[in-house]
């Protein structure tokens, strides 16, 4: 009984001194800059307007393992459990016909490293990985730089 006792008041100290350093130390927590620029509870900002970058030549990769980007629009490209429209063109069998990347072999790969004849469902919803490029403004300053091997 004297133990349960003291147990419960051992714990009801360290949960109160647990409250107080934790109160404590959020009145010293730097406040967090944001890219949103407001307040999450007032309306949103309008975004900037920007365009979709026109087809163009594949683009560079800037470090080893970078997904390439996708250099041409994909508005009202169609990904769903049944049909993925950017293997309309980049498949094995219609690359050469549509001029386009061909699908890596890694996305014919399972997690456990199995080979199949068709795309992987982990690797099936390109645009996981693949981006299309816009010409909006960053939003914040860029100093990265490719990777020594790949400039």
């Amino acid at each position: 009984m004297k133990t349960t006792r003291l147990l419960s008041v051992l714990l009801i100290a360290s949960l109160s001194f647990a409250s107080l350093a934790g109160h404590a130390m959020s009145d010293k927590a730097p406040s967090v800059q944001s890219l949103r620029g407001a307040d999450v509870s007032s309306s949103d900002a309008e975004s900037d307007a920007f365009r979709n970058q026109k087809d163009r030549a594949p683009i560079p990769r800037d470090f080893v393992q970078q997904p390439p980007l996708i250099p041409h629009t994909v508005n009202n490209y169609q990904i769903t459990m049944k049909f993925n429209k950017c293997l309309d063109c980049h498949s094995w069998s219609r690359y050469k016909e549509a001029g386009a990347t061909k699908v890596s072999l890694t996305h014919f790969k399972d997690r456990e490293g199995t080979e199949h004849t068709n795309i992987s469902p982990r690797r099936y919803f390109c645009m996981q990985c693949h981006v299309p490029q816009t010409d909006a403004k960053p939003l914040v300053a860029n100093t990265f730089k490719p990777a020594q091997g790949v400039r």
